[in-house]
């Protein structure tokens, strides 16, 4: 039933040769007709599409209705812009020419997230063709992904259409033969945090141990949120989250080990359990980081008790939480610990909420049944520690979603020579159409 692999890739050729860099103004007319491309395959398929401009993008919304009637529908998510493809020298191809060696192919934008796309688009169209599509797909199709819009999130919290289950394609394997389902992200909460403790700067031999220091009341500050001995948060901060089952625990065991990915990524762990902990730490628990501190001149010899201080700090909220209960919480202790007489100005800048999938519900199994019958292999189930806020908008309308994808660990997203395994193509096209056979069973 699958087109040959060239036919595959002739088509995916298209859709990679037009430069949809949303980060750049100059491209605005490339993302204008990468969404016209993904209409057309929409139109294609039997279906009606809309191309809508929220934020100055396009948002490309369409529905392929089922073979059948009473069918359960299905949200379809991918994004088609991509990153800017500099540095240019770096590249052994042309970008924007998909290029086949080495058993890869090889384009700007191939597994992050157009592969992905094409992947949903085709099978949608094959079942379609050949009148066997079980379900209404309905296509939400994102283009300010890498650019951090929220177009896609306000029209699916807005929604009240049907959707039994969703499909995300923004993702890929846990290693490079293992696929896998992500059932959980962590949410954000980011502060600017400003400590004041007088009129000037001080000279510290007049006034130092009797003087308040607005570098040392910050600092007392943010010991509050920071975690203890054990690597845990202030109890109030591990408010609400949902631990991981037993089933995704046991399943992590086939990642690498915590010692190997900070090794990686030339990192040293936090503390002497951190790298055994470090997959519930850094997806199923909340985690607090300074991201950026300044105070002082600490690049002079500049002998001062300062006045200001400042410090960009963050909360990566676990699943189960929500910004609105916690923020408060973690306000509420910098200022406890706050010394007497310190102003101190917390200033929320930005939200996003985590989102829990559950992994026995009948979407995730039948996803789960379909993968394995196609790949011979069973996805394993992990958690995120990052943040996809379509997925979150999803999950709070509690819409079951599969989020996966077919890039592999090597894929080099947003970086020269980005890539995925050729063979990708149809075994992820193959995965889709069982994927979607199967989810007409949803009620």
């Amino acid at each position: 039933m699958l087109p040959p692999h060239d036919a595959l890739v002739a088509e995916l050729s298209e859709l990679i040769a037009i430069p949809s860099v949303s980060a750049d103004p100059a491209h605005a007319g490339d993302l204008a007709r990468a969404a016209d491309w993904v209409a057309a395959r929409i139109r294609g398929a039997g279906g009606e599409v809309e191309i809508l401009e929220r934020t100055g993008r396009p948002l490309v919304l369409g529905e392929v209705p089922a073979s059948r009637s009473d069918a359960p529908a299905v949200l379809a998510y991918a994004h088609l812009d991509v990153q800017p493809p500099d540095p240019l020298e770096l590249w052994e191809s042309d970008p924007w020419t998909l290029t086949e060696r080495d058993g890869l192919l090889v384009g700007r934008g191939v597994a992050d997230d157009k592969a992905h796309l094409f992947m949903l688009l085709k099978a949608t169209e094959l079942l379609a063709a050949a009148g066997e599509l079980p379900v209404t797909v309905r296509f939400m199709i994102d283009a300010e992904e890498e650019v951090g819009g929220h177009a896609v999130c306000d029209w699916a919290a807005e929604d009240s259409g049907p959707a039994s289950a969703a499909v995300i394609l923004d993702g890929g394997y846990a290693t490079a033969t293992l696929p896998a389902f992500c059932t959980a992200l962590r949410g954000i909460c980011f502060f600017h945090v400003s400590a004041r403790t007088g009129e000037r700067d001080l000279h510290s031999g007049m006034a130092g141990g009797g003087a308040l220091n607005a570098s040392e009341a910050l600092l007392r500050s943010l010991t509050a949120v920071l975690p203890g001995p054990g690597g845990r948060l202030p109890e109030p901060l591990r408010a609400g989250i949902i631990p991981p089952t037993d089933s995704e625990v046991a399943s992590w065991s086939a990642l690498p080990s915590g010692a190997e990915e900070l090794e990686a990524q030339g990192a040293r762990p936090a503390d002497a359990t951190a790298a055994d902990e470090f997959f519930v730490r850094t997806t199923a628990e909340p985690s607090v980081s300074v991201n950026g501190i300044e105070s002082g001149s600490p690049h002079l010899q500049k002998t001062v008790l300062p006045v200001e201080a400042h410090a960009n700090v963050s909360i990566r909220l676990a699943p189960g939480q929500s910004a609105a209960e916690i923020a408060p919480v973690f306000e509420r202790l910098l200022r406890g610990a706050a010394p007497p007489g310190t102003t101190l100005e917390v200033v929320l800048r930005s939200t996003g909420e985590p989102a829990y999938i559950d992994p026995e519900s009948s979407a995730v199994q039948l996803g789960l049944d379909a993968f394995e019958h196609v790949l011979g292999t069973r996805p394993i189930l992990t958690r995120s520690g990052g943040s996809i806020p379509v997925v979150a908008t999803i999950a709070a309308r509690g819409v079951p979603a599969i989020v996966t994808g077919f890039s592999r660990p090597t894929a080099q997203m947003h970086s020269p020579n980005e890539n995925i395994p050729a063979g990708a193509i149809s075994e992820g096209l193959g995965t889709i159409v069982e994927l979607l056979r199967r989810f007409g069973a949803l009620a």
